[in-house]
C-alpha cells in the first residue's frame, strides 16, 4: 500500500472511531447504523453478511470496524472522486460525505461560489468543481480548510434549526456542543471554534 493510500485508510479508521458502534436512533433517517455504515447503505451494497438472502439489523450488527473502513474508501472516497480535490481539503469532505452524502460536495460547491469560482451546485464532483478547488486552493491555501469547516458547522446548524428532533446531535442534553459540531470542529483551528457562550447563543432559539 503506497503512502496516499495509507493516509486514506488512517483517514477512514478515524471516522469508523468517530462515528462509534450500533445505534438505532428512531430520529435518524439513516436507520439501523454500525460504525457510520447505514442499513441503506448496505442494503444498496448487497451486503448480507449472514447469507441469508436478506439485508436486516443483523447484519449492521456483525459489519465489523475494517470492513466499515473498506466501504468508506470504495464508496465515500474513491467513487465521489475526493481523492481529486486539493490534499489538504480531503479528509473533512471524506469525513463530511460519510455523514451526509452528496451535500457535502454541494457545502463546497457553494462555498466555492461565495469565492468566486461558479460551479453548479449538484453534489458531483465534476471537472469544473475539480478546477475550482484547485483555484481557491491557490488563492486563500491558509483558509479554504477553516472556511469548509466553518460552511459545515453552518449547514449542521441549519439541519436543527429546521429539525427540532435533530437537535440533540447540535446539542448535549446539558447544553454544551453536541456531535455534529464538534465533528466539525475537529477539522478547524482552534481559533475559530465557538466559545461556550457563542454556542449558547446560537442555540439560544432552540428553547
Amino acid at each position: 500500500m503506497d503512502g496516499q493510500n495509507s493516509d486514506v485508510y488512517r483517514i477512514a479508521q478515524e471516522i469508523v472511531a468517530r462515528e462509534g458502534g450500533y445505534v438505532n436512533d428512531p430520529d435518524d433517517p439513516g436507520g439501523a447504523t454500525k460504525h457510520g455504515v447505514t442499513i441503506h447503505t448496505m442494503r444498496r451494497l448487497g451486503l448480507d453478511l449472514t447469507g441469508d438472502g436478506r439485508v436486516n439489523e443483523t447484519d449492521v450488527r456483525r459489519l465489523t470496524a475494517a470492513q466499515a473502513a473498506e466501504i468508506f474508501v470504495a464508496h465515500y472516497f474513491t467513487r465521489p472522486r475526493i481523492a481529486e480535490l486539493p490534499e489538504p481539503l480531503q479528509a473533512t469532505v471524506f469525513d463530511m460525505y460519510v455523514n451526509a452524502g452528496a451535500n457535502s460536495v454541494k457545502i463546497l460547491q457553494r462555498l466555492l461560489g461565495k469565492m468566486g469560482f461558479k460551479v453548479e451546485v449538484d453534489g458531483v464532483i465534476g471537472p469544473k468543481t475539480i478546477a475550482a478547488s484547485a483555484r481557491a486552493h491557490a488563492v486563500a491555501p491558509d483558509h479554504i480548510v477553516d472556511a469548509y469547516g466553518i460552511e459545515r458547522r453552518n449547514y449542521y446548524f441549519a439541519l436543527a434549526d429546521r429539525r427540532p428532533a435533530s437537535r440533540k446531535y447540535a446539542r448535549t442534553q446539558a447544553g454544551g456542543k453536541g456531535g455534529w459540531i464538534t465533528r466539525a470542529e475537529t477539522f478547524l483551528a482552534a481559533r475559530y471554534h465557538l466559545t461556550a457562550e457563542a454556542f449558547r447563543q446560537r442555540v439560544a432559539a432552540w428553547d
